[in-house]
């Protein structure tokens, strides 16, 4: 057996649990340390009577970002508004819970869960669901499970306008017409058949489309900057990074507190906060990540335009006739 194969097997060998270990560090870590890190949630009511609900709020360090309203319409209009994700409202008869389970059920659980520890022993705390997931998808979960999909869609997408050597023109068209084609098609899935989301048909599918196209052309991008290994290192930015950072099966302030704010300045994590918003919330809190989208598909196809160039070979000189070819001289 010569070096050259035994090297290559060994490589194997290494690389393989190398990136088992990177996938699992990814995917489980922040997954194992999920707790709340400044969610803003809200108290409504007189002063006297809001104090001990902010102080239940602040017993837990850094965990609540904790805002004052005056009155139960004003906290029902900033959760609709996506400035707080529920707010507690203290009432003759106790206090009550104000949730949003579309914005994230996880957050919605734990606001419910401080509520219950907090209330008098014997008694039921009232809770209401503000902006509710829909019936297909109570939990939220395949709102949640929608982003490796559509990252996956996105990294195949930019690899395949790379392998295929599409340039220029083509290269862009390419990329618009599959992240375009991609939308119709989860919109049609996830709106049409499953009912995990409930907002304009034709806005979600655009969030769907930005999505698809941001990550294709980062990694379309990448590769006609960096070439093959651009593939990769665009694919391992959308998955492994970008994907377990996104915050969409839990909340952006769920995770990690050094990684949960990097997660949404990433295509996937930009992508759920986007497609939240326009599903459940009339497009409120949508600028922001539209913004993030937009640029990385703006970077991208600029990676992809400028590769093009580069790849286009200079002009050659006129070409100097073989000696066979050259008239022959008068004797």
């Amino acid at each position: 057996m010569s070096a050259t194969p035994t090297r290559r097997m060994i490589g194997v060998m290494l690389l393989i649990p190398l990136i088992a270990a990177l996938a699992l560090a990814a995917f489980a870590w922040p997954a194992a340390r999920v707790a709340p890190h400044e969610v803003p949630v809200g108290v409504a009511g007189p002063a006297s009577a809001t104090a001990p609900l902010q102080q239940g709020f602040e017993r837990r360090p850094d965990a609540f970002e904790v805002h004052r309203y005056d009155d139960e319409a004003a906290a029902r209009a900033a959760i609709a508004d996506r400035d707080i994700y529920g707010a507690v409202v203290a009432t003759p008869r106790g206090p009550h819970l104000l949730t949003a389970s579309a914005a994230s059920p996880a957050v919605a659980q734990l606001l419910r869960d401080a509520m219950t520890a907090q209330a008098p022993e014997g008694t039921e705390a009232q809770v209401t669901d503000v902006v509710a997931t829909p019936a297909g998808d109570p939990r939220g979960s395949a709102l949640g499970a929608s982003m490796l999909p559509l990252a996956l869609a996105g990294v195949a997408t930019g690899a395949l306008v790379s392998l295929l050597a599409l340039r220029g023109v083509r290269a862009v068209g390419a990329l618009f017409g599959a992240a375009a084609l991609a939308g119709l098609t989860a919109t049609a899935l996830a709106h049409s058949w499953l009912d995990v989301i409930a907002g304009n048909w034709w806005a979600e599918a655009g969030v769907f489309a930005l999505a698809v196209l941001a990550a294709g052309s980062t990694v379309a991008g990448l590769a006609a900057l960096l070439g093959r290994p651009g593939i990769g290192l665009g694919a391992m930015l959308m998955v492994l990074v970008g994907n377990p950072l996104s915050g969409v099966s839990s909340a952006p302030e769920l995770l990690p507190e050094s990684v949960g704010p990097l997660g949404q300045w990433l295509p996937p994590g930009a992508s759920g906060s986007l497609l939240r918003s326009v599903a459940f919330f009339d497009g409120n809190a949508a600028l922001g990540p539209a913004l993030v989208l937009g640029l990385w598909a703006a970077l991208g196809l600029a990676a992809v335009t400028a590769g093009a160039r580069r790849a286009v070979p200079a002009p050659e000189g006129p070409e100097t006739p073989s000696p066979a070819m050259r008239p022959a001289r008068a004797a």
